[in-house]
């Protein structure tokens, strides 16, 4: 995977498109969460990021890019199929990190208080949001 195409990937998009992100990440960031668990080094800062991405006070550009990185990691079809152990979000993975640093600073204390109180959670629980 190169930089163009994680660029591509991290493009905030308008509202309408961020709408449809945000849709698609509400519905299927805690089942694909759980499948990878184990492979994701960074589970907390992604649940983090999860919070902070459908946080209304975080801004525009910031929720765009994050909503973009988490539609891409929740998609069932993508550059490697996620079933093959550690390799398979590997991609995911380089999509999180990118996005990760062009949002650095955003990601508050009260996004990680509420990861880890829904990491801390019951396996099976679906923290709201």
């Amino acid at each position: 995977m190169d930089d163009v195409k994680i660029g591509e990937i991290l493009l905030p998009g308008d509202e309408d498109e961020q709408e449809r992100q945000e849709n698609r990440v509400k519905k299927r960031f805690w089942p694909v969460l759980k499948r990878a668990m184990r492979q994701v080094p960074f589970s907390r800062d992604l649940v983090a990021a999860y919070y902070c991405a459908l946080d209304p006070r975080t801004p525009t550009k910031v929720r765009g890019i994050l909503l973009a990185a988490l539609a891409y990691f929740v998609l069932p079809l993508d550059g490697i199929p996620d079933f093959f152990a550690l390799v398979g979000f590997s991609d995911d993975i380089a999509v999180l990190t990118a996005a990760f640093a062009a949002i650095r600073g955003h990601i508050r204390e009260d996004h990680y208080v509420a990861a880890d109180k829904a990491l801390a959670d019951e396996p099976d629980a679906q923290p709201a949001g």
